[in-house]
């Protein structure tokens, strides 16, 4: 007769363990309907602006004043139709620099790399770090297609081989400002 008592209190021990775990507040339940959270109190801090290519520019030829914007790339006039697509730049503009000589460029489209540079924004610093990867791979080989390539974060600043590497140390400068 013994064992089913101890049966019985054990089950009633488990059962008020059981209840216990399960017994404690619920501070959402204890609030008062009309009484705010604690976290309705703390102020929001707003979202931080997204980076273009032509905020980079602006702080770019205040560091650099020998550069002028040339334009600014839309997905209609993409020339690596890159713009907007997965892992790619989200903002493009390109830029001239007046100490390259228009003879040494002679050909160039205009927003060439070549006549100065261009600033690709990207949603990630990894994306921007494997676009200046690529484009180092690609070049490597081929010194007429060689450029000056920065990174700081998101943005990626390419330079013009034509420039000694004095001229785009002007430019590395100003990139590490942006991030």
């Amino acid at each position: 007769m013994r064992k089913p008592a101890l049966s019985a209190a054990a089950l009633v021990i488990a059962f008020a363990a059981m209840t216990a775990c399960g017994s404690g507040s619920d501070q959402k339940n204890d609030q008062p309907k009309n009484t705010p959270t604690a976290t309705a109190d703390v102020p929001t801090k707003p979202a931080a602006k997204e980076l273009t290519a032509s905020d980079a520019f602006k702080v770019l030829s205040d560091k650099v004043a020998s550069t002028k914007l040339s334009g600014v790339v839309t997905e209609d006039d993409d020339p690596n139709h890159l713009l907007g697509r997965p892992n790619q730049y989200t903002s493009k503009v390109t830029f001239t620099d007046s100490r390259i000589k228009v003879d040494d460029v002679a050909g160039a489209e205009p927003g060439s790399v070549e006549l100065g540079g261009a600033i690709e924004v990207f949603t990630t610093a990894a994306d921007s770090q494997a676009r200046a990867d690529y484009i180092q791979n690609v070049t490597k080989g081929m010194p007429m297609l060689a450029e000056y390539d920065f990174v700081s974060g998101t943005v990626l600043i390419r330079v013009s081989h034509y420039l000694t590497p004095t001229q785009a140390a002007d430019y590395k400068a100003a990139a590490a400002t942006l991030g």
